[in-house]
């Protein structure tokens, strides 16, 4: 279908029934589109199957192990006057040992801002040994340092409750809230700083962003694309199927079904559908944008496990964000032998 048709159609359709779409669920929308699909096709209406989607695995089981190093085992009391001593005597309590990993971070990064100073303070002091295993724990800290944020972060429950299923979608997207979006670009930004060698961290900020991680979409999101897919494929199913027994329209005849068709095309696919179609796809945008910033930032210390459920991810994303176009096209192979503006666009390539 050429651009400029859909936009002309689109536009009365979008007024009359904008109310509506509103006002009904996106199951509801879907369920009814598909049964007109149907009725002039002879079909029995589907029924919408629960949506199947990728389930992100376990925090626990996703959590990456984080060898410990000479400095754990040290006497804190040899640092005295060195701020790095406060941070390891935290590390060294047996709070500091069963911290979540959100906190097991910010105490590292804590030992990363404050073991060099106290490196140099130790060799004017001649202190070379002390010195030496300082340094070297706080290079092996550096290189832990991205294990470290995937564990607090893409790792973590706040992060795995971004993405649970929701019991019900609601409305969704129509009534979604920036605040997850506005959280995992703070966190990204974070990460970025702290890569770079500004250790800085701000402890109540940290754990309130992520908790406004947990509170996000991720599922509904995931869901919805899911649902997208399922029903649209069902009903192009039905599209292509008619279409393999030849045109709809042949030598100038158009049977009754056809302008039926192109009624419950035009007013409740691209009236009702495909509006709410791309609420999901800005949405997907705006959310998976600092994500996926996230996961290519941490990307060396990735796990398995993580890796495995992100390419489920993706894969279920991508083909519920491509279900609206692949429908489209089933329509113009059913209706464009009968009428103009369904006809596939020339290829001028």
């Amino acid at each position: 279908m050429r651009p400029g048709s859909v936009r002309a159609t689109l536009v009365p359709a979008l007024a009359l029934f904008l109310a509506t779409a509103c006002s009904e669920g996106p199951a509801t929308r879907l369920e009814d589109y598909l049964a007109r699909v149907a009725r002039p096709l002879g079909e029995e209406p589907p029924a919408l199957a629960a949506t199947v989607v990728p389930r992100v695995p376990r925090a626990e089981a996703m959590q990456i192990t984080i060898e410990a190093d000479g400095i754990d085992g040290l006497d804190f009391l040899k640092l005295r006057g060195c701020a790095v001593q406060t941070t390891i005597a935290r590390r060294n309590s047996s709070l500091g040992r069963m911290a979540p990993p959100s906190q097991r971070l910010l105490l590292e990064l804590a030992y990363l801002r404050d073991a060099p100073p106290c490196v140099r303070k130790l060799r004017e002091e001649s202190n070379e040994e002390l010195a030496d295993l300082l340094e070297n724990s706080y290079a092996s800290k550096k290189e832990q340092l991205p294990a470290l944020i995937f564990n607090a972060t893409l790792g973590s429950r706040e992060f795995r409750d971004f993405w649970r299923s929701p019991g019900t979608l609601g409305n969704y997207p129509a009534e979604t809230s920036s605040a997850p979006i506005t959280a995992l670009e703070r966190i990204n930004a974070l990460v970025g700083q702290w890569l770079s060698g500004d250790y800085t961290a701000d402890e109540s900020v940290f754990e309130l962003t992520l908790s406004e991680v947990a509170n996000g979409d991720g599922g509904e999101l995931l869901e919805a694309l899911t649902l997208q897919r399922e029903a649209l494929d069902q009903a192009s199913s039905m599209a292509l199927k008619e279409t393999m027994e030849g045109p709809l329209c042949d030598e100038g005849l158009i049977p009754a079904s056809a302008p039926i068709l192109r009624t419950v095309a035009t007013t409740y696919f691209i009236g009702r559908i495909q509006p709410w179609s791309a609420q999901l796809s800005q949405r997907y945008h705006t959310l998976l944008a600092p994500i996926e910033a996230l996961e290519r930032r941490v990307q060396p210390a990735l796990p398995p496990a993580y890796e495995r459920w992100r390419l489920q991810r993706d894969a279920s994303l991508a083909q519920g964000l491509a279900a609206p176009r692949e429908h489209v096209r089933s329509l113009q192979t059913l209706l464009g032998s009968c009428y103009a503006e369904f006809a596939p666009a020339k290829d001028d390539s």
